[in-house]
C-alpha cells in the first residue's frame, strides 16, 4: 500500500490528523534549525569565509537522508515517486535566481526560511531581513510583467531529475550524491581546520560510522532498485464513487475500489464519442486530446486540437503531463480503434498521471458517430485490427467536418458520462524558499 500522499493533497477537517501532521512538521524543522544555530546570521555568513561550514553540513546531511529514505521507500513500494512534486526545471532563470540570493545571503546573513526562524526568537536582523523579503516580493509581483516571458520560459525544461539527465539508474544516483556529500563533509572540516583554526579532535568521535551507516543505506537502496511500470500498474488502486438506482426506493451511493484491469474490464475508463466531444465545451474541464496513432494516419484524419503522441513516445511526454497541468485537465486517449489507446492509459495511470481516459471504439467509433453523413468517407472493408476502418480520398487532418462537429447541431446528445475529476497533487515550496 502507498503512503497516503492523497490524503495530503487537499488538506480539511475529513483529514483532521493532516493539520497535526503538518504542524508537528513545521515546529521539529523549526526546531532544528535554532538547535543548529541557523538563527545567528553570522554562523550563517561565516560558511562563505570558511571559517564555520555547519550550514553546508547540516543541509547536505538533510539532502542525502531525505534522498536514501525516499528511494528506499519507492524501492520497496511504499511511495510513488511520480505523485512528489518535482519542481520544474527553468535553468537560466533558475541561474539568475540563485546568484540573487547568493549575494543576499552574504550581505544578508540569511536565506528565507532561516531569517524567520532568526525573527521568531526576537532577533532584529531576523526581522530586519524578513520584512525586506516581503518588500521584494511586493516589488516582484508588481514588476513580474515586464519579464513574465523569459522569468517563465528560460531554460524550461519541466520535471527533470538526475536519473533523467544522465541516463543512469536512480540507486546509483543516490550512491553518487551520497559519496559527494561525504567528500564536501571531509572537505569542509578540512576548511575549517585551515581557515576557522578550529581544532577537529572536540568534533562527535560518530561522525566516521554515520558516514559509513549512510553510504550502507545508499548501497541498498542501489541494490533495491525501483519498481517497474508493471509492478505499479499492477499495485494500481481506483476510488470511485457510484450511485446506485432501486427499485421503489431512493438511489444510494456506493463508493468501490477497483484494480486497474477491473477499470478497464467493466469499461469504466471508456468514454463515448459524445462525452469527449461534450467535454471540449464544459467549463469545469480542460480536455487534452491525445491521440497516439502513428503520425501517417494522424494526418489523414484526426480530431480538431488533437495532439499527436505516437504511443512509442508517450513515457517522454509523461514529465510533462505531471508538470502544471490545470488540476482539472482530462486526458484523452485514441487510437484507431481501442488497443493502442489502452497500452497508453496503462503507462500513464502507472505513471500516476490523473484523470486518463479513453475514446470508446477510438477514431473509427468517432467518425461511425459523428461523420455517417459524410460520403467522401467509405468503410474499408479489409481494415485490420487497430487500423483505420475508412478510406480517404486525401490526408485533410483535422478539415474533414466531422473532426469538428456543430455544437448547436449536437447540442442535445445523451450518454451516461463516465469522468469523474481526481485531485491531483499540487505543488509545494520546499528548500529555503
Amino acid at each position: 500500500m502507498n503512503f497516503p500522499l492523497p490524503s495530503l493533497v487537499a488538506v480539511s477537517a475529513a483529514n483532521p490528523w493532516t493539520y497535526v501532521l503538518f504542524a508537528v512538521i513545521g515546529f521539529a524543522f523549526g526546531y532544528t534549525l535554532e538547535m543548529s544555530g541557523f538563527g545567528d546570521s553570522r554562523k550563517l555568513a561565516a560558511q562563505f569565509y570558511f571559517t564555520e561550514l555547519t550550514v553546508l553540513k547540516v543541509m547536505f546531511t538533510a539532502i542525502v537522508v531525505a534522498m536514501v529514505l525516499l528511494f528506499g521507500a519507492v524501492g520497496l513500494g511504499l511511495l510513488d515517486f511520480s505523485q512528489v512534486w518535482v519542481n520544474p526545471t527553468y535553468l537560466a532563470s533558475g541561474i539568475v535566481g540563485g546568484l540573487i540570493m547568493g549575494v543576499g545571503f552574504i550581505v544578508g546573513g540569511f536565506c528565507p526560511t532561516t531569517s524567520l526562524a532568526s525573527a521568531s526568537t526576537g532577533k532584529i536582523d531576523g526581522m530586519m531581513f524578513m520584512l525586506g523579503g516581503f518588500v521584494g516580493a511586493f516589488l516582484f509581483g508588481e514588476t513580474e510583467q515586464y519579464f513574465t516571458q523569459w522569468y517563465n520560459n528560460a531554460g524550461y525544461f519541466g520535471r527533470v531529475t538526475l536519473d533523467q539527465v544522465f541516463g543512469i539508474p536512480l540507486g546509483a544516483v543516490v550512491v553518487l550524491v551520497v559519496f559527494m556529500a561525504l567528500f564536501m563533509f571531509w572537505g569542509a572540516e578540512q576548511l575549517e581546520r585551515i581557515f576557522g583554526k578550529k581544532d577537529l579532535s572536540k568534533e562527535p568521535k560518530l561522525r566516521p560510522v554515520g558516514a559509513m551507516l549512510l553510504a550502507a543505506a545508499a548501497f541498498a537502496v542501489f541494490f533495491i532498485g525501483s519498481p517497474s511500470l508493471e509492478d505499479k500498474y499492477n499495485k494500481l488502486t481506483f476510488t470511485r464513487t457510484e450511485t446506485i438506482e432501486q427499485l421503489n426506493a431512493d438511489p444510494i451511493t456506493e463508493t468501490k475500489i477497483y484494480t486497474a484491469d477491473e477499470m478497464l474490464s467493466n469499461r469504466l475508463v471508456f468514454i463515448t464519442p459524445a462525452e469527449a466531444f461534450k467535454a471540449k465545451y464544459n467549463q469545469s474541464m480542460n480536455p487534452v486530446y491525445l491521440d497516439v496513432r502513428s503520425e501517417t494516419d494522424y494526418n489523414l484524419y484526426h480530431i480538431e486540437d488533437a495532439v499527436n503522441v505516437p504511443a512509442e513516445r508517450m513515457t517522454e511526454v509523461i514529465p510533462v503531463l505531471l508538470t502544471e497541468p490545470p488540476a482539472n485537465t482530462v486526458y484523452i486517449l485514441m487510437s484507431n480503434d481501442e488497443a493502442a489507446a489502452v497500452q497508453a492509459w496503462k503507462t500513464l495511470v502507472a505513471s500516476s498521471v490523473p484523470n486518463v481516459y479513453i475514446l470508446e471504439g477510438g477514431v473509427n467509433n468517432w467518425i461511425a458517430f459523428f461523420g455517417n453523413d459524410d460520403k467522401a468517407l467509405q468503410p474499408d472493408p479489409n481494415a485490420g485490427d487497430d487500423q483505420l476502418g475508412f478510406v480517404f480520398p486525401a490526408a485533410l487532418g483535422s478539415r474533414y467536418e466531422s473532426c469538428s462537429p456543430n455544437p448547436i447541431e449536437y447540442e442535445s446528445l445523451e450518454f451516461e458520462a463516465k469522468i469523474k475529476l481526481q485531485l491531483k497533487r499540487d505543488k509545494s515550496g520546499g528548500g529555503c524558499g
